[in-house]
């Protein structure tokens, strides 16, 4: 399974979250089967949108002490881990799964997105 997760901040647009994960799927090569995001930003209108659009399944998952390559101060005070877009789409993936692209962020700061990679379908 190859999951998008996606943290974002309050005013993130669609404009925005269409942009990275097209931006994202480039780079990788390959499309997404499944979106994902902490629990607390999974009813955020741009991102349920997104999910609507693209026709992909939207993932609320708990990221709390997940353990990721990149490391924001913010984050980690509020989320307990590096990166929620890592976290999340690694906690979405299943066991064994491997980030295939490590966070990126939308150019207006808005929002960041990060690919993880796993055999066979989660959650």
């Amino acid at each position: 399974m190859i999951v998008a997760g996606i943290g974002l901040r309050a005013a993130t647009t669609l404009a925005t979250l269409t942009a990275l994960l097209q931006s994202a799927e480039e780079t990788t090569g390959h499309p997404v089967q499944a979106l994902a995001t902490a629990t607390e930003k999974a009813t955020h209108p741009a991102l349920t949108a997104l999910a609507r659009s693209r026709a992909l399944p939207l993932h609320p998952v708990a990221i709390d002490g997940i353990a990721t390559p990149t490391h924001s101060p913010r984050i980690t005070a509020r989320f307990r881990t590096g990166s929620v877009a890592e976290a999340a789409a690694l906690a979405a993936a299943g066991p064994g799964a491997t980030l295939t692209l490590a966070r990126i962020t939308a150019p207006d700061g808005m929002a960041t997105l990060a690919i993880a990679t796993s055999q066979g379908p989660h959650p």
